[in-house]
Parts: C-alpha cells; structure tokens; sequence
C-alpha cells in the first residue's frame, strides 16, 4: 500500500490539513507546532507518533525566567515548571488523536524516559484511560479492525 506523504513546511498548515483530510490514508509528518488548532475527526487520524516528551528547550529565555523564579521561591523547577508544561503539552497532542466518543486510533510515544524514569508516571496518568501496551504487533492488529464509523 503506497501512501501519500505530506511533511510540514512544504505549504501553509491550512493547506496541509486539507490535503490531509482530503487523501483520507495520507501520513502527515509534522511538528508539535501543528498540533493547535488541529481537529481531524474519525478514521482520517488513526495513529499519532510522539518522538519525544514535549519538554521545553532548557535555553528557552521565558523558561529560565520561570525556573530561576521557582528557584527563588525555594521550589523545584523540574518538578513546578518543566514537568507540568510538558505533560500539558503532550496532553495537547494526544488530544489530536481522539476528538469525540466515536474516535478510535493508536498513541505511539517512543520516548524510553516515559517508562525509564520516575517522571514517566506523571506522563501516564494525565492520559485518558485507554488499553497500553509496548507490542508493536497489538498496535497494527488493532489498527487493522475495521472502525464502526
């Protein structure tokens, strides 16, 4: 089965979407940046990739300002301002994935911290209740299910 690829950046993100929704089977591949205001409903968005927990660039000038501030209240930056901007922002995408009840698809996050650091439990208890699994063959059987839609 050959699939149309669409990559950010190639046209405006309006256009991109269309051309998304339109192909009805498309991969889209883009970054975190495309995740606001994205609403694609049904079977058009069935498997959303997550390369990496959405942390916040460490020289990212408004971070450092919150952290050293957090710092200056004797609280612990990572934990006050890192850790809880990042789980928001990876519930943002997530949120991508399923829009309403009938909605249906797979969340593959392939970053190991998830389940290798202490944090990652954090990750995984803001997502919705959903079956996880770390069977890469589970995943595809389930994306082969035809949908009721």
């Amino acid at each position: 089965m050959t699939l149309p690829v669409l990559l950010q950046g190639e046209t405006s993100k309006g256009q991109l979407l269309q051309q998304f929704v339109s192909a009805g089977n498309a991969l889209l591949v883009a970054t975190s940046s495309f995740w606001e205001g994205v609403d694609v409903r049904g079977d058009t968005l069935s498997l959303v990739i997550i390369d990496k927990l959405p942390f916040t660039s460490p020289d990212d000038p408004l971070l450092k300002a919150r952290m050293e501030d957090c710092r200056l209240r004797g609280g612990d930056p990572f934990d006050e301002v890192q850790l809880p901007d990042a789980v928001i922002t990876l519930k943002q995408g997530v949120g991508r994935l399923i829009r309403d009840a009938d909605d249906r698809g797979v969340l593959v996050i392939c970053d190991n911290r998830l389940v290798m650091r202490p944090y990652g439990a954090t990750f995984l208890a803001s997502l919705p209740p959903a079956p996880r699994t770390r069977d890469i063959a589970r995943a595809v059987r389930f994306l082969a299910i035809p949908s009721s839609r």
